[in-house]
């Protein structure tokens, strides 16, 4: 409802009002409406007949729900959901000896062209062996890795509840010979899902993409500014070399063309592999040559599943190809006799720093992150170590 305010006008004098309020909207009463139901209203509740059968067997159905529920409190707690995983269930750990099947057999071969013996190593709980999480079979270790099976079975030992065992970075090296098993696996044709391809050519086609952008090949510009003539010098020790007065890119190539002639001489002779970024600069990589990515598929192609197993964890833990490939071939069972014994050894250590360069020069000139990189840098020798254990073994000595 509106209404306006007609104030006193000087001009018109009224003795009886000074001003009177204007009602411009007209009054509308309420219209209640009546109030309709959807029909009458309910019939007052009214006994059921007794029925003694029926209110005995009501009390029997009560009994029985109490009686299991009694019965579930008092039961252990390691039969209850959840709480299972909450204890360790085995006492000891064991390494086994088990002769190697008819089912296996072919498995074996794929595993490890060395393996000559006629059993494999198993790790038991107690008397539970440990299983393979895709294939739900023992994880069978090849006789001429002891050092391996040791491990996994102190991986293990040093669990404190089932549950830790769901987390595949308290048990690296079961995860990993568990992968280097379904390689096999699937080499054989068994455990491949239909319309997936097998889990050799997704590693092959993955690490081929690495190539292209591998650390180990892309070296810092020629006018990148880190070096001696921007007056920020970062020192990085390899082994008993210092690059002190080097610039980022000099420390680069140096680290990679050993990596490199020894790869294109001894694994792929003949192929050529160029830097991965332009000497000027540029952010966009430069691809290898196809036949460059054609031998080096063939190869990977012709990997026991072991030493595939053992590329890939190279390989995504130092994003370098090259340098995965380096660190196979150097502690590889099944290339022993490829690396001259005068050559120098390529150890963890040298890995880690071919692949790390650019993050220790960095480090060297700002310093390093508290609980950043120091982690880090462990981290990635960890990863690289237990490759070296995967692929070592007593076949070749290594």
């Amino acid at each position: 409802m509106s209404r306006f305010l007609l104030s006193r006008s000087p001009l018109h004098k009224s003795s009886s009002h000074s001003s009177r309020l204007l009602t411009t909207t007209a009054h509308h009463l309420a219209n209640p409406l009546p109030l309709t139901t959807p029909g009458p209203p309910p019939a007052p509740p009214s006994p059921s007949p007794h029925d003694a059968a029926a209110h005995l067997q009501r009390r029997r159905h009560q009994a029985e729900l109490l009686k299991k529920g009694q019965d579930l409190r008092s039961a252990p707690t390691a039969t209850k959901p959840g709480t299972a995983l909450k204890k360790r269930f085995w006492k000891d750990v064991h390494i086994r000896q088990t002769p190697n099947n008819s089912s296996s057999s072919s498995s074996s071969k794929n595993n490890n062209k060395n393996e000559t013996s006629s059993y494999h190593h198993t790790i038991h709980l107690d008397s539970r062996a440990v299983r393979a999480p895709s294939t739900k079979s023992p994880l069978l270790i090849p006789s001429s890795k002891p050092q391996l099976a040791a491990a996994i079975a102190l991986e293990w030992d040093l669990l404190v509840n089932a549950a830790q065992a769901l987390k595949s970075h308290l048990i690296p090296l079961t995860s990993l010979a568990a992968r280097a098993s379904d390689i096999a696996s699937q080499d054989t044709g068994q455990g491949v899902t239909p319309g997936r391809p097998a889990a050799r050519e997704e590693i092959i086609k993955s690490m081929l993409r690495y190539l292209d952008t591998d650390t180990l090949l892309c070296w810092a510009p020629v006018k990148s500014g880190l070096g001696e003539a921007s007056g920020l010098e970062g020192t990085i020790t390899q082994g008993s070399t210092s690059t002190k007065g080097l610039s980022l890119r000099e420390t680069q190539i140096r680290a990679a063309m050993p990596i490199i002639d020894f790869l294109t001489t001894h694994v792929w002779p003949g192929v050529r592999i160029h830097a991965a970024l332009e000497e000027m600069g540029g952010l966009i990589p430069r691809p290898q040559e196809q036949i460059t990515k054609d031998v080096i598929r063939g190869w990977m192609a012709g990997l026991g599943a072991w030493e595939l197993a053992g590329l890939e964890r190279a390989t995504l833990a130092s994003k370098s190809l090259l340098v995965g490939a380096r660190l196979v071939v150097e502690w590889s069972e099944r290339f022993h006799g490829l690396v001259e014994k005068e050559n120098e050894l390529f150890t963890i250590e040298k890995a880690a720093e071919a692949c790390s360069l650019e993050v220790a020069w960095q480090t060297g000139i700002w310093g390093e992150v508290e609980d950043t990189h120091d982690v880090e840098k462990e981290d990635l020798r960890r990863q690289l170590g237990s490759v070296v254990l995967l692929v070592s073994g007593t076949g070749g000595d290594s």
